[in-house]
């Protein structure tokens, strides 16, 4: 079982990609998640990441084989935040076939900008632990982490005007990967708007 997760902002990649792995007993992967433990230990990826700059497709599908080659995803593993770019997934399909495995299913995560901007805008953050709540995952206590008791506060970043950016260059940047997995079959979009834990039941009716 391989399952690329992928879908613009505030669609609920990261939580419906822990919530899936836990189910399948696979691993979730994000390629983010990499290279930041990568950039402890690498100066030059650390270097780069520090400045913003882009780490070439190469050197992420390389950490990628070295992450998939590990024994817990025998079985199989979850895909967040990779491909990003059509490089990347040609250069994913020449890693699988060298290690005689194969894409299972491309999910994309989609929900109406009403609903991506009330998520993001109504998203807080623990200034303590810095866990996560919003409308699908509310705190007991208003402004109270459930974990630390820390106060939870909105990010000053989560505007609207940034946010349109972000779903644009989503959509510019993700066209032709989404349209090169439709034309393989391999593409099911996914509404997000309900609640994380549906996730599981939809793929299952794949």
């Amino acid at each position: 079982m391989i399952y690329i997760l992928t879908g613009g902002p505030a669609t609920g990649k990261g939580t419906r990609s822990d919530i899936l792995a836990n189910a399948l007993g696979i691993p979730h992967i994000s390629t983010g998640d990499i290279l930041r433990e990568v950039s402890k230990t690498n100066f030059e990826i650390a270097d780069k990441l520090s400045k913003g700059e882009l780490i070439s497709d190469e050197i992420i599908t390389e950490l990628l084989k070295k992450r998939i080659m590990e024994e817990d995803c025998k079985k199989g593993f979850i895909l967040d935040g990779y491909p990003r770019t059509i490089k990347q997934t040609y250069l994913l399909n020449e890693l699988l076939d060298s290690l005689g495995r194969k894409i299972t299913k491309v999910i994309e995560l989609t929900a109406p900008d009403e609903l991506v901007y009330k998520r993001i805008l109504e998203r807080k953050k623990c200034d303590k632990c810095g866990k996560i709540y919003g409308i699908d995952f509310p705190p007991k206590f208003e402004n109270v982490c459930d974990d630390c008791g820390g106060t939870l506060s909105v990010r000053t970043d989560d505007t609207k005007e940034t946010l349109k950016a972000r779903i644009d260059t989503y959509k510019e940047n993700s066209k032709e990967i989404l349209d090169y997995y439709k034309s393989v079959g391999l593409l099911k979009t996914i509404d997000s708007s309900g609640h994380p834990e549906r996730i599981v039941e939809e793929v299952k009716e794949m």
